[in-house]
């Protein structure tokens, strides 16, 4: 995909030819997209593992006719939303083919029916047919099966999951993760001016995730943490730890509430009555406030800021994507679409180097369908978001996402 910057610097020549390269299967799509709330469900709604023993998962189909095999493993035949989404990650991936100029690669379409056995069985069967590199699954638990087996081939994956515990050198996550949000929203806080932090937070695997990345960025940059409470999920369950955190809040300048749009206004109106001027302190959130209709009209919650892409690249997708199949992509299409056309260009590319730790982990990065992304060496990634604040009618962006990664960083 198209790269920024000029001459010998950060964006070097062959790099550049890289990230064009990508920008081929992109077509005309903008370099930032938007976000909602499936991008950051860190509890992944995974199919329970079956106790019998697993059928084989069927023979794969294939997409394109290249030289260059690829395995793809979602979970077409998972029961619900599972499957839904499987689907659309699967023709996503078939656009990116399309959209792609003369890729020389062939998808080996694998399902792994949302369990870590059926994972495993499928990482068998694309390895078998010749992949050289996997694409997915999805759950957390498959991308650890799918993981064991080709790091024993030493074949690389692209996964999708939100948990970053099932990163690892060769598993990369492409997904959105918890700790960018955090990362992005207290650099750009701090960079305003705020310093002291208040933070409540839902007691989940979410909540544990986005508190261990918190207590990390906010001294990070400078600030300090001066009052942190977990809440039950349970909404009648809140009022302690709402009144404790109220009991602090005078001492802060900023306050994090990383949970949805159904627990917010709630948490939002018992501060309040709670005596915590809410127009004084600066509300913080993650992705899980972007296109939430809840927080859009509540008053309380006007002038928060939180961390999400830009819009322009999911909606142009998306006006793609129903034209060729009828109908919305899920929210997370995206992932697969930019997978896969990130593979057709380092195909295109990198010759026999294609895949390596070290093409896969340049720290220029690329640009996809929702900005720029990069791969660290530990599987997790690092995206270019933008900050938004919610207002009257739609939120605005008072941060553009960056268009390129800073040299070192």
């Amino acid at each position: 995909m198209a790269g920024t910057g000029a001459g010998t610097g950060l964006w070097s020549r062959g790099r550049r030819r890289l990230l064009t390269a990508f920008g081929v299967a992109a077509a005309a799509v903008a370099l930032a997209a938007c976000s909602s709330t499936s991008l950051n469900q860190f509890s992944e709604a995974q199919p329970a593992p079956q106790p019998q023993a697993v059928e084989p998962p069927p023979a794969p189909g294939t997409i394109g006719t290249g030289q260059i095999r690829v395995g793809l493993i979602l979970p077409l035949s998972a029961p619900g939303n599972a499957g839904v989404a499987a689907q659309s990650m699967k023709n996503a991936a078939e656009m990116a083919l399309a959209e792609f100029k003369q890729p020389n690669i062939q998808l080996l379409v694998n399902d792994d029916g949302g369990t870590p056995q059926g994972a495993a069985a499928a990482a068998q069967q694309a390895l078998a047919g010749g992949a050289e590199i996997i694409v997915g699954p999805l759950f957390a638990q498959s991308v650890t099966a799918v993981g064991q087996v080709a790091r024993s081939r030493g074949i690389p994956v692209i996964a999708f999951s939100t948990d970053s515990s099932v990163a690892a050198p060769g598993v990369h996550l492409l997904s959105f993760l918890p700790e960018t949000d955090v990362k992005r929203i207290v650099d750009y806080a701090v960079s305003r001016g705020k310093r002291s932090f208040a933070a409540l937070l839902p007691d989940n695997a979410y909540g544990t995730v986005v508190e261990a990345a918190f207590r990390q960025e906010v001294p990070r940059r400078g600030g300090r943490i001066v009052a942190l409470e977990k809440y039950p999920v349970d909404p009648g369950r809140t009022a302690e730890a709402i009144k404790r955190v109220a009991q602090s809040a005078s001492h802060a300048d900023a306050l994090f509430v990383p949970d949805d749009g159904t627990m917010v206004p709630n948490i939002l109106q018992q501060l309040a009555a709670d005596g915590v001027n809410l127009k004084r302190i600066q509300l913080l959130g993650t992705g899980l406030w972007a296109d939430n209709p809840q927080l859009a009209g509540d008053k309380l919650a006007d002038g928060g800021w939180y961390p999400a892409p830009d819009s322009a690249g999911f909606r142009s997708f998306a006006t793609r994507y129903r034209a060729r199949y009828g109908q919305d992509p899920v929210r997370t299409a995206t992932l697969s679409y930019d997978a896969v056309a990130l593979v057709a260009a380092l195909v295109k590319t990198q010759g026999t180097q294609r895949f390596t730790e070290q093409v896969l982990t340049n720290s220029s990065g690329f640009a996809g369908i929702d900005g720029v992304f990069r791969f660290r060496n530990d599987g997790t990634n690092e995206r270019g978001l933008a900050v938004l604040q919610i207002a009257p009618g739609a939120p605005r962006v008072i941060s553009p996402p960056p268009k390129s990664f800073g040299s070192g960083t």
